[in-house]
Order: structure tokens, then sequence, then C-alpha cells
């Protein structure tokens, strides 16, 4: 535990969290030595030595001082490092999570982040505020007290040591149960909050098939998951706890057994009896406060190890120095194969070159790598064999900001933030004149959906753009792209749900991107296609065709079948508008 806090506080608190655990423990043995001192007082003033009582009682005023500031210093220098972690985590983790590859972001992953850092930030403070301390006193302090009980007993001493290892064991037994229920517990909540944020996000598709609360099975089944994991918790730790507190208990039966077996024999008298039970009490005490918070300990240590982990995620590999572009405005893929963790190959020695100022579209059947592709560029993740080069240098060999600054991606799922219209736009370029942001919006038909919104640019588009349709939204990603004026721009399916109105718009824009930047596109819609000077097929993550639209269709294979088939859909669609209602 002590590493992983040493890296959840990072380096510059390290020596800070070592002085603190030096106070824990000193404080804990001075407790210690502060209940031996009690043995010699008890047993002067049993025999009337007043003199020598006076004078353990000063030497006990004086070790109480000494507590006393140790206990003082722990505290807070406790505090102070839950305040640490309370004012800088976030913030470390915020930076960290700004290096690691997009592609660690999934949905599980976000949903754990959220809680680690909202509930689990709390647990964590806990353990400097409230959990250390206690627990490290209650180990140190009967440890203390058992060495000197063989300095006034060896018999007695023995017993103590004898216990100590039953007491160890049944408590981190219980301990260790607790956590294991509590990681379970973990995950049902995290699956359950899941899956309550998708019930809620995605109502119009749930109550368009009548899917309430009651028929929607995946959330009643991750309800149901919780209530067990719950329930499965409180009935699997407590006879565990009940159990390690019973040991204490016996712990200290055993000791006054010793104790009253040691004076009925006459080994020690009846006075130094009475002092060594004292003494005996104070041992199997602090055991006790062990068993109350050791499960405390062990759910916040979860919480501990879960934003460590986060801190340990290898970031994104960046090069001392970003490498100067050879060829601006140009991508290309050199026997390229890639493969998901864990996962089958999803491109398999793809090799291809777009120029400057050129067009490229991608087409092929789902699953075929046709968005991989994108990701490979944007450097969600590094190609498992080849190179992926922007601007003629391997995006490997490229910072983060030097190659985010050459691209820039448009999806087909857009997603808008909880601001204004124009905040949203400027999020391509916040430095952008208003002329600039007017220019990029026109472009793109923004300024249609400016012209008849109540506040014009400064209406909010609510979480997620809520408050404006798809293809609005669309346009409104569009419009971003233009205003950065980034050499290459990424088309993710940005038209395959467009109807006409908004697809004309797109079509403008992306005209409009082709003058200035590189454009890759993914697509199915013909007219989109058919403008790109280099069409890639992809089949099961291979390049099996490459040229412009007439030489594909000449070839008479994969490209010319999709082809037709798209122009079967079309006109299907434009029979079926044609029908009278």
């Amino acid at each position: 535990m002590i590493h992983s806090l040493v890296t959840l506080l990072g380096p510059a608190h390290a020596t800070r969290l070592y002085r603190y655990l030096a106070w824990l423990v000193t404080s804990a043995v001075l407790q210690g030595l502060a209940v031996a001192l009690l043995v010699p007082i008890l047993h002067a003033l049993f025999a009337g030595d007043l003199p020598t009582a006076t004078a353990w009682l000063a030497g006990l005023a004086a070790m109480a001082v000494l507590t006393c500031f140790a206990h003082y210093q722990q505290a807070m220098k406790g505090f102070a490092l839950a305040l640490v972690v309370l004012t800088t985590l976030h913030d470390r983790l915020g930076q960290h999570l700004a290096s690691l590859p997009l592609g660690w972001f999934n949905s599980e992953k976000v949903g754990r982040l959220s809680r680690s850092a909202t509930s689990g930030t709390l647990m964590v403070t806990g353990l400097f505020a409230h959990y250390l301390g206690p627990v490290v006193s209650g180990v140190v302090v009967p440890a203390t007290v058992a060495l000197t009980l063989f300095i006034f007993d060896w018999r007695l001493g023995l017993t103590a040591v004898f216990c100590a290892p039953l007491i160890y064991f049944a408590h981190h037994g219980s301990a260790a149960a607790i956590g294991r229920n509590d990681a379970r517990v973990e995950a049902a909540a995290t699956l359950a909050g899941n899956r309550v944020v998708e019930f809620a996000r995605y109502q119009q598709v749930l109550r368009a098939f009548g899917r309430t609360q009651e028929g929607y099975a995946p959330l009643q089944a991750a309800n149901l998951a919780q209530k067990q994991a719950g329930g499965s918790m409180l009935a699997q730790t407590f006879p565990k706890l009940l159990a390690g507190g019973l040991t204490v208990q016996l712990a200290f039966a055993l000791l006054v057994g010793v104790g009253i077996a040691l004076a009925v024999r006459g080994e020690i008298d009846a006075i130094q009896l009475i002092a060594l039970l004292a003494l005996a009490a104070r041992f199997v005490g602090p055991l006790a406060e062990v068993a109350a918070r050791s499960g405390l300990l062990r759910m916040a240590g979860n919480d501990l190890d879960q934003l460590v982990g986060i801190l340990r995620e290898s970031p994104l590999p960046q090069p001392p120095v970003s490498q100067p572009l050879t060829a601006p405005g140009s991508f290309a893929f050199e026997h390229v194969s890639f493969a998901y963790a864990s996962g089958p190959t999803v491109l398999r020695d793809l090799t291809f070159t777009a120029a400057a100022h050129s067009m490229t579209a991608i087409v092929g059947a789902s699953g075929s790598g046709k968005t991989t592709v994108t990701r490979l560029l944007m450097r969600f993740f590094d190609a498992t064999e080849g190179r992926v080069k922007v601007g003629g240098v391997d995006v490997r060999e490229l910072s983060n900001e030097a190659l985010m600054a050459q691209l820039s991606l448009v999806m087909q799922d857009v997603y808008l933030f909880d601001d204004s219209l124009e905040a949203n736009i400027r999020v391509g370029r916040p430095d952008a004149t208003a002329q600039q942001v007017a220019e990029a919006a026109r472009l793109a038909g923004v300024d249609e959906i400016v012209a008849r919104l109540p506040q014009g640019w400064h209406t909010p588009v609510g979480e997620g753009g809520a408050a404006l349709s798809g293809g609005e939204r669309q346009r409104v990603s569009l419009a971003r792209a233009l205003l950065k004026r980034a050499p290459i721009v990424l088309l993710d399916e940005a038209t395959a749900a467009l109807d006409p109105h908004n697809e004309a718009f797109v079509q403008t824009a992306i005209r409009s991107l082709k003058q200035s930047s590189t454009v890759l596109v993914i697509a199915h819609r013909l007219p989109t296609i058919m403008a790109a000077e280099q069409i890639l097929v992809l089949d099961q993550g291979s390049l099996v065709e490459a040229g412009t639209h007439s030489q594909l269709l000449a070839l008479d294979g994969r490209y010319t079948g999709f082809w037709r088939d798209r122009q079967r859909a079309g006109g299907w669609r434009l029979n079926a508008q044609a029908q009278p209602c």
C-alpha cells in the first residue's frame, strides 16, 4: 500500500508521506510504552511505596506529553496529506488522462473512472484522515505491549506472541472477504450506473419499441445484480467480522487465564497480576479497533488500487522532439497490420498513399476496417506492424500537438458541448475572428440554423447538442473542421444518416474542404464516392481494389458490385417515395 500511496500523491509528496508514517508509528510506540508504565505504578501503589509510585507517575506524565505531541504531529500531517489528495488528485488524473491513447477510453473504463474520481477519491482521503491512524496504532500498540510483557513476565509475553498470528489471520481473512465483496459491489454498481445512463440517453429508441423500465431487461438485470451483490456482501462478511472480534476476546481470556494460573501457583503475586491484566487489556483494546476499521481500510485500498491503476496506465509514447513534416497535407499507410487487444487482426498489410489536396474515399462492408484506418491516423492506437505517416512522418515521431494540428475529424455521431452554438464551432479554433466563424458557418449551412434560433449564435445547444437535430449537429461539426482548416480532414460516415436538405449542405462543405485540405472520407453515398480522386475498397482488413470511379467500374469487381447495390437501393427509395399514400 505504501508504494501505491507514493504513486497516488506523486514523487513531490513522498517525503511528506514518510514523515507522516514515521510520526504515526512513533505515536503508537509511545502509547504502548505509556501503557506499560502502569505496571510499576500499580505495583508501587498497592505495595504502599509512594516515592517509587510518584517517580513512575512523573515518567508517565512525561511519556503522555510526548505521546500527545506525536499524536498531534501525525494527525495534522495526515489531514495535510488528505488535503493534498483533494486538491491535486483530479488535476493529476486530468493531466494523465490527456496523455493516454484515445483508444483507452471506452464506456466501461469511463464509467469506472467516474466513480473512482468521485466516491473513490473521498475514500482515499479517509485513509489519511480516519483509517490508517487507528489501524497502525491498533497493530503497533499491542506489539509494544507484548514486548513489555516479556520484561515483566515472559510467560504472559509468550502468550501474547502466540495469540498474535491467530488474530492476524482472523482479521486478514475478514478484510480480504470485505475487499473481494466490495470489488463485486463496485463492479455491479458501475454496470448499473452505465445502464441507467444508457436507459436515459436512448429513451426515444426504447419508447419507440415499447421498452419502458419494466421491459428493459439489461437495466433490470443490472439492478438485480447490484442488489444481490450488496446482500452477498453483508451475508459473507458479517460472520468473518464476528470471528475476528471473537478471536480478540479469546486472546484476552487466554491472557487472563494464564495470569490467574500463575497467581494460583504463587509465581506472581496478586498485585502484579492486577497490573499485568491491566496491561493485557491494553493489548486487546487496540486490536478490537483494528477489527472495526480493517474492513473500511480494505475498501479504501480497493479505491486506491483503482486510482493508482489509472495513474499507472502507460501514456502514449511521445518523441523527445517532434520531427518536421516533409510532405505537408499527405498521409500514407505502409504495410500496416493492426489487431485490437485480445482480438483478431483488423487490418492486413494495408498500403496506400493520399497526396496533398486530394480526396480519398474508403468503401467496404461493415467490419472491413474502414473506421480503424481513421483511428490509426488519429493515433488512437499504434499499428501492430508497418508505419502510418502524416505529412511524410511516422505518427510515432510526431508529438500529440503536432499530429492533432494536422488532422480534423468529423464523425457520424457528433457530440456538442452544453454551451452556445458559437462556442461549439470555436472548438475548432478558439482564437478565430467573428468573420472567420461566420464564414465557416455559412459554408456548412449553420448560418441558416442561427437565423431561426431564438438567441442566434448564443443559443445553448444542450448536453450533447440535444436542442439540435442530427443533421444540424453534423453541420456544426463540419463548421468546426472548416474553421480549424487542418491540412487533413477525416470524414467518418458524415453523410450516412442525413436527409437530402442537410446532405446538400454537407456536400457543399466537403467541396470547400477539398480546396484547402486533403480529405479522407468513409461513405456509402454515391455522389460523395464519385467525387474522390482515389477510392479504396477494403474487404476483411485487406485492400482488394484501388483507383478512380471509372477505373474500378471497368474492373467489374467488388466495387462494381457495391456500386450496383447502392444504385438499386437508391432507386428503391425513389420509387417508395413516389407511391401514393
